[in-house]
C-alpha cells in the first residue's frame, strides 16, 4: 500500500535533488530536466571561444574545416512509465517489489510534472493496462489511488506488452521500465529493438532475499505466477550457484542495454527509495 504522505515526501526530494545536483557538479549541463532532450539542429563553422568538443570531425574529414554541431533543446518528450504487475512482484518484504516500483512510477511521474511534461503510466503482467490520470492538482493522488486498487496477478509476457504498447508512441519518448526482469533474455532484447530511437530506462527491482538468497536449510519455494512449489535444501553451494546464475543474468541485460543505447538500473527494496531517484536522475540529467 503506497501511503498518499509519499507525494509529501517527493515535495522535499526534488527541493534536495536540485541542492545535491548543484554541489555534485559544476560544469556544462547537458540537460535540465527529466524529459528534455538535445536534438541536433545544423551545423556552424567553428569560431574562437566555440566548444572544441562540438567540432565534427566527419565533416572536417570531407571539407578540411572546422564546423561544430549546434543543437536545439527539445522540450515536448513524452514520458513513458510501465510498471510491471505481474503476480512475481507480489513478493518481498517489507515493501513489496510491486510497492517499490509504484512508488518509483509515481516519482517519474511527479518530476514529469514538476517540469511541465506529459507523461503515460501504464502497467502490464498477462496484458497491458494503460492508465489515462485526470488533468490538475489530483492528477498524482489519482495514480497512487489507481496502483493501490491494483494487485500483481498473471504472469509476465513482457514482449507481447511492449509489441502492444510500441503503438501507443507516437513522438520522440523516455521510456522508464520498472520490473524484476527474471524473464527470458530475448523477451527483453527484442522489446527493446521494437524500441529503438527512444530514451529507454529499465529499472529492476528485487527483494532483498532474492537478491542474496540469505537462507539456509530446507525451504518450500513456490514460483507465484507458476505457483508451482518446489521443496529445495538451500546450502552453501546451492547459494553460490544461484548467485553467479543472478550475476550473470544482469550482466546479460546489462549488455543488451549497452548495444540498445539503454540504461539499466538495479534497485533492491530494502535500498532507500530516493536513493534509487538520485542515482537514475543524475545519470538523466548529466551525460557523462
Amino acid at each position: 500500500m503506497i501511503d498518499t504522505d509519499f507525494l509529501r515526501q517527493l515535495n522535499r526530494f526534488s527541493l534536495i535533488l536540485q541542492k545535491r545536483i548543484t554541489s555534485s557538479y559544476t560544469g556544462e549541463r547537458r540537460s535540465t530536466m527529466i524529459g528534455q532532450g538535445l536534438l541536433f539542429k545544423d551545423h556552424t563553422q567553428y569560431a574562437m571561444g566555440d566548444d572544441f568538443r562540438k567540432i565534427d570531425w566527419r565533416v572536417f574529414a570531407r571539407t578540411d574545416k572546422y564546423y561544430v554541431k549546434r543543437y536545439e533543446e527539445e522540450r515536448n518528450l513524452t514520458i513513458h512509465i510501465i510498471v510491471d504487475f505481474s503476480a512475481s512482484m507480489n513478493f518481498g518484504k517489507p515493501t513489496s517489489k510491486s510497492d517499490y516500483a509504484s512508488m518509483l512510477g509515481i516519482g517519474f511521474a511527479y518530476m514529469a510534472t514538476k517540469d511541465n511534461e506529459r507523461f503515460v503510466l501504464s502497467t502490464f503482467s498477462e496484458k497491458l493496462d494503460l492508465f489515462s490520470p485526470k488533468k490538475g492538482a489530483k492528477q498524482l493522488a489519482g495514480i497512487v489511488a489507481y496502483l493501490n486498487d491494483r494487485k500483481p496477478v498473471g504472469a509476465t509476457k513482457f514482449e507481447e506488452s511492449m509489441a502492444k504498447y510500441k503503438n501507443k508512441i507516437s513522438s520522440k519518448s523516455m521510456i522508464i521500465v520498472i520490473s524484476d526482469f527474471l524473464y527470458d533474455l530475448s523477451e527483453i532484447k527484442n522489446s527493446l529493438a521494437r524500441l529503438k530511437g527512444h530514451e529507454i530506462v529499465l529499472i529492476q527491482v528485487l527483494d532483498k532475499t532474492e537478491r542474496d538468497l540469505s537462507l539456509e536449510g530446507e525451504y518450500k519455494l513456490q514460483d507465484l505466477e507458476t505457483k508451482q512449489v518446489v521443496k529445495t535444501f538451500i546450502s552453501p553451494s546451492l547459494r553460490k550457484t544461484y548467485l553467479k546464475q543472478l550475476n550473470e543474468h544482469q550482466a546479460k541485460i546489462k549488455k543488451i542495454c549497452d548495444q540498445m543505447n539503454a540504461k539499466f538500473f538495479i534497485a533492491s527494496n530494502d535500498k532507500p527509495i530516493f536513493d534509487t531517484f538520485f542515482e537514475v536522475l543524475m545519470s538523466r540529467y548529466f551525460q557523462r
